[in-house]
């Protein structure tokens, strides 16, 4: 089983899902009208990957290609595993999706399908009390990290209809802008501290393996180089270039910033996803 098509399916289903529920929630937060055909699109987009991400899984454990799979690996996954459990909890949100896909339902059900990605990766390789506390924190560092993502494409979406569009359009765009600057704060302080947390759980108390030391550390630093660079756009953005754009209405300058701070981010989960399959000891 090659692992860059698991690592792309994994990087594809975590984007997809972050953006379900990301889309919702900032629609919810904000007050806009959410595009009922991404949202059904996107949900059954989801549902295709997670049934590739399942087969490629079983063909991985039971060592065969793809067309080998039988029904007993598929049925041991999804009957004895969390994460098979998982997986059935995921297929039933995005279900629902498909025929709710308003604001409220898909920030809620969207909720439940990205939270399920926890069960696939090191959320769950700690027992009692840490493995409950890693796998909240881990919980919560998915939808908060979602919730970023599909407000950058909503931001990027009302900043390219402002450019063609009259007053009401800049309007519409400064008022998402304003609205993501509240709760931009919120998200930043929820992805530190459960970052924190998941760190700790992973790594240990003695930190190991050093940033910078074996792939998973140098994975691991150049993630945190570009979370770090997504935070400097992203005050760029709040203190400077939106204040400018409220001045002047130009939005050049402002949508370059916000596409380069989606891109970080999606490069981010592309690491994300091949991180989640190494060894921390790697």
């Amino acid at each position: 089983m090659d692992d860059g098509l698991t690592v792309a399916l994994r990087f594809g289903l975590r984007l997809d899902l972050m953006l379900l529920f990301g889309l919702g929630a900032f629609a919810l937060w904000n007050g806009h009208r959410l595009a009922r055909g991404a949202v059904m699109a996107l949900a059954i987009a989801g549902a295709g990957l997670s049934l590739s991400g399942l087969w490629a899984q079983a063909a991985s454990m039971a060592g065969v290609m793809l067309g080998e799979v039988d029904r007993t690996t598929i049925g041991f996954l999804l009957a004895d595993t969390s994460g098979g459990w998982a997986w059935l909890v995921r297929m039933n949100a995005l279900a629902v999706m498909v025929f709710w896909p308003s604001p409220r339902g898909t920030a809620l059900w969207g909720a439940v399908a990205l939270a399920t990605l926890a069960w696939g990766g090191h959320g769950v390789m700690n027992e009692g009390a840490l493995g409950w506390l890693h796998l909240g924190a881990d919980i919560l560092h998915l939808l908060a990290a979602g919730l970023w993502i599909g407000a950058l494409a909503t931001l990027l979406w009302f900043l390219a209809r402002a450019r063609s569009c009259d007053g009401g359009g800049r309007v519409a765009a400064y008022d998402a802008l304003a609205g993501f600057a509240r709760l931009g704060t919120i998200i930043v302080g929820l992805i530190l501290i459960t970052g924190l947390i998941n760190g700790w759980a992973i790594l240990g108390p003695s930190g190991t393996p050093i940033p910078g030391e074996g792939l998973y550390g140098r994975l691991m630093t150049i993630k945190l180089a570009l979370f770090a660079a997504m935070l400097g756009l992203a005050a760029l953005n709040r203190f400077r270039l939106v204040p400018a754009f409220a001045a002047d209405g130009r939005t050049g300058a402002l949508r370059v910033s916000v596409a380069v701070e989606a891109a970080l981010g999606i490069t981010i989960l592309l690491l994300v996803a091949w991180l989640g399959m190494l060894s921390p000891a790697s």
